[in-house]
């Protein structure tokens, strides 16, 4: 079955980055940041990270509403995060986490051991290391600021500097995101090549996903009470974790080979449906003998408490059309394929209100849909009603 979402608006955003062919962009594409109150539209600039409150992108307002000097290069660091208070920015670099304000001052620093391979001091700045070999395509950590914004979440590299007994870890640390004092700390037991947090809609919790490579990926589920960070493993590190629902009792996984997507119960991660790509068939026609076999993106979320946006390849086009795919959280089935009425590019970007984000064949014009209206959820528990 195809499915014919509405358009609810678009909006171009300046990207100052070139698409052209063989000249380097200046800009990421735009991704998201939500929690239950606010949804930022965040670039990663060469100089900057940028952030676009997308309430005021959908009353027309295209600029900024913070902007954040970076304290190093693009392609230098790991995940960086914006506060949905707008003052604060931390980046998540080689050798440190620096949090930032709109000028660029330091607020405060957590320095750790270099994620450059095999490099594991505690430099001082980026500079001592910057345009070094062993630097050049560093691992990375990923960072995250609570809803309230008052705590960070932060995956690094140890030992850090002031380890009585060093010992070369990994390690995920709660801090504080006014001052930069650790508050919790567990180790990973993880040896990532990079990482990126997933909010959990109570402020105590925090889902962890750790790509190791071809070695898997780990899923860490963190829960902060205060006084202790503790950390649970579920699954057998081979699943990347996506989304949570608006809801906070599911969340969503893609396996490490991409054959799969599956959504899971909490707290315990039990494993509720699973989905498979060989499911996925968009042409009645048979494929050709040159076409590879489906996989999952892991770019998918929570359209709403019970619809999953998915996206998929399955041609043998080395430049297709992205395929995404609408699949009913509560029962595991693919409900069919999105059949847009404008050319999007790029994976979906759920938002857990009945609508999501695409970009346009400019990556920089984002395109917002709403479900057909069979499907649409009347209300959430994410602080924005769906567009009716």
């Amino acid at each position: 079955m195809r499915f014919t979402p509405r358009l609810v608006t678009s909006f171009q955003i300046p990207s100052n980055s070139p698409r052209v062919p063989g000249i380097a962009s200046t800009a990421d594409t735009p991704a998201v940041q939500r929690w239950p109150h606010r949804r930022l539209v965040v670039i990663r600039r060469d100089d900057e990270l940028s952030a676009y409150d997308l309430d005021r992108l959908l009353g027309g307002d295209v600029t900024p509403a913070a902007r954040f000097p970076a304290p190093w290069p693009r392609g230098a660091g790991g995940v960086d995060t914006v506060s949905p208070t707008l003052d604060l920015a931390v980046f998540s670099g080689q050798h440190a986490l620096h949090a930032v304000d709109e000028t660029g001052a330091l607020r405060w620093r957590v320095r750790h051991a270099c994620w450059g391979s095999p490099c594991s001091s505690h430099h001082e700045s980026y500079e001592e290391y910057a345009g070094t070999g062993e630097h050049r395509y560093p691992d990375q950590g990923s960072c995250w600021i609570s809803a309230d914004g008052s705590t960070v979440w932060a995956h690094v590299r140890t030992p850090l500097p002031d380890d009585a007994e060093p010992e070369h870890d990994e390690a995920w640390l709660v801090i504080d995101a006014a001052d930069g004092r650790i508050l919790g700390r567990a180790s990973t037991g993880t040896a990532a090549a990079g990482s990126h947090h997933v909010p959990h809609p109570d402020l105590g919790q925090m889902g962890l996903s750790i790509g190791e490579g071809q070695d898997g990926v780990p899923l860490r589920w963190g829960r902060w009470d205060g006084a202790r960070l503790t950390v649970t493993s579920i699954g057998d590190d081979d699943r990347s974790l996506i989304d949570v629902s608006p809801s906070g009792t599911l969340f969503l996984t893609v396996a490490h080979d991409q054959g799969d997507l599956a959504v899971h119960r909490l707290p315990d991660g039990a494993v509720l449906h699973e989905v498979s790509a060989d499911q996925l068939q968009s042409d009645p026609q048979p494929r050709s003998e040159t076409a590879e076999e489906p996989y999952w993106d892991y770019r998918c979320g929570f359209v709403d408490e019970r619809t999953v946006i998915a996206s998929a390849e399955e041609n043998d086009e080395e430049y297709g059309r992205p395929q995404h795919w609408l699949v009913d959280a509560a029962q595991g089935d693919v409900l069919g394929q999105v059949e847009y009425p404008l050319p999007v590019s790029e994976s979906p970007m759920a938002l857990g209100d009945g609508t999501w984000l695409t970009c346009g064949d400019d990556p920089f014009q984002l395109l917002l849909w709403s479900l057909p209206v069979e499907h649409q959820v009347p209300s959430t528990s994410t602080g924005h009603s769906a567009v009716e």
